[in-house]
């Protein structure tokens, strides 16, 4: 697997958004209080803006690889199919994709792993986003317009695209407060640290992070909490092992699965199964 970056691109300038301030003083849970302690510890920012469709291309590639090797496939994709490229169909992202050679498509993207399933993917979704609402714009309309739940039903509806990829969509494109997208690191850190149950699914945990966090916090607490979790929470070497010294929310954390006398680390759902 490819490294992964120093910093979450959409912690950076390139992830878009805007920076903004939060009141720290006074969260009314922890799941908030830790959120708050990741914006004060990273960044504070609001989502929305992107383009809907280059923000689903840009999530289905980082499916299953890292910001180092998803942003060079996002870059070329765009150079060759966005505005201006030399594939490019009537200036419109999903019109160039949906009329897209397979094969040149997946050269195109191949850093980003799974290059020939990612490629046959977007040019369905391409198609179904021509026939259904008829290109980039119209869907952009859908997202930022349309009832969320409405825009997730039927994100979810589309072949490849899962629930953290709809949320990614309504959170970056729509800019829409109370999404709380959950990936590997949040499902991982949210259940080692107590906020969600050690056995919740992917979906447990987006619904006890949004019942707990305030809806203009969630954005940066997701971007937040991937960042700690390469930083901070890994897998295998959570820096508490070094010591309460070593992780900055140490005293907000429950460990779950982690046990710093004799070093070891196991799942949270394997913790709460051996009890």
């Amino acid at each position: 697997m490819a490294e992964e970056p120093a910093e979450n691109i959409s912690g950076g300038d390139s992830g878009g958004g805007r920076d903004t301030e939060f009141d720290p003083a006074t969260a009314g849970t922890r799941a908030e209080a830790v959120v708050d302690a990741l914006g004060d510890l990273y960044w504070q920012k609001a989502y929305g803006g992107q383009p809907a469709f280059e923000c689903l291309v840009r999530t289905i590639l980082s499916q299953n690889t890292s910001d180092k090797a998803s942003q060079p496939a996002h870059d070329s994709l765009m150079n060759r199919y966005g505005a201006g490229g030399e594939e490019n169909v009537e200036g419109d992202l999903a019109r160039s994709l949906a009329d897209a050679e397979q094969s040149l498509l997946a050269e195109t993207i191949s850093s980003a792993g799974l290059y020939n399933q990612k490629s046959e993917r977007l040019i369905d979704l391409a198609e179904i986003v021509v026939a259904e609402f008829g290109g980039s714009e119209g869907f952009d309309a859908f997202v930022r317009g349309e009832e969320p739940s409405v825009v997730r039903s039927r994100l979810l509806e589309m072949h490849g695209v899962g629930p953290k990829t709809a949320d990614c969509v309504l959170l970056f494109s729509g800019g829409r407060g109370g999404v709380f997208p959950v990936d590997t690191h949040v499902h991982r850190i949210a259940r080692r640290m107590g906020l969600a149950p050690a056995d919740a699914d992917h979906e447990a945990v987006r619904e006890a992070l949004e019942a707990a966090v305030p809806e203009e916090k969630c954005g940066f607490g997701h971007t937040a909490m991937i960042q700690f979790g390469r930083e901070y929470c890994a897998a295998r070497k959570p820096a508490c092992l070094e010591g309460p010294e070593a992780c900055p929310l140490y005293d907000l954390c429950d460990r779950v699965g982690i046990d710093e006398l004799d070093g070891t680390v196991v799942d949270p759902r394997e913790a709460v199964a051996d009890d």
